[in-house]
């Protein structure tokens, strides 16, 4: 890995400025650490954030090349082969053909839109937490299509799909995940 968070982190704001996208990448960055622990990966825990950090690099300024222009900024940055290969896998078969190989690969895959969906659900309620959040909660309002629409339920079940987990599996271990964090 060539590159460091805080490295990272200055090149994400660079290309983002909303405070949603920002957010979210600190979102992803967090569950993907807690992920890189629990799953046996914790002396790759920088790398496994850093890829959480940078997977939506681009979208904020071009999100009809969304996995396609942060290849390009990543490898004129000359970042790792492998960071990009990891944060391009995110958008297989949206905008890229880049299948996740990797088990992290296949996490971030998982968790980038449930991140958003479960974050979603704990605004609805009156802790606006995570804290008190249960997987039956978080199903009811999965179920809803019109609910948090931008979060792709297909791409959530074929995460769960490429892990081997089944979905309340899924959404569970993700809860945990960030009820760790500070964002």
């Amino acid at each position: 890995m060539n590159i460091t968070r805080a490295q990272a982190f200055a090149l994400l704001q660079e290309y983002n400025e909303e405070p949603f996208h920002l957010k979210h990448a600190l979102t992803v960055e967090g569950v993907m650490r807690y992920f890189a622990r629990e799953l046996g990966y914790g002396a790759e825990e920088d790398f496994w954030g850093i890829v959480g950090l940078l997977h939506d690099l681009d979208f904020e300024r071009f999100p009809e090349q969304h996995c396609i222009k942060e290849q390009e900024i990543l490898r004129e940055r000359q970042v790792d082969e492998r960071i990009i290969h990891a944060v391009a896998s995110h958008g297989y078969l949206l905008t890229v053909e880049i299948a996740p190989e990797h088990e992290m690969e296949k996490v971030l895959y998982a968790v980038d839109e449930l991140t958003g969906l479960i974050g979603a659900v704990a605004l609805m309620r009156p802790s606006k937490s995570v804290s008190d959040l249960e997987v039956g909660s978080v199903k009811k309002k999965y179920k809803n299509p019109k609910f948090a629409a931008g979060c792709s339920r297909e791409v959530i079940e074929r995460g769960a799909e490429l892990l081997g987990w089944d979905l309340d599996d899924l959404i569970g271990r993700t809860i945990l995940a960030m009820r760790t964090l500070d964002v």
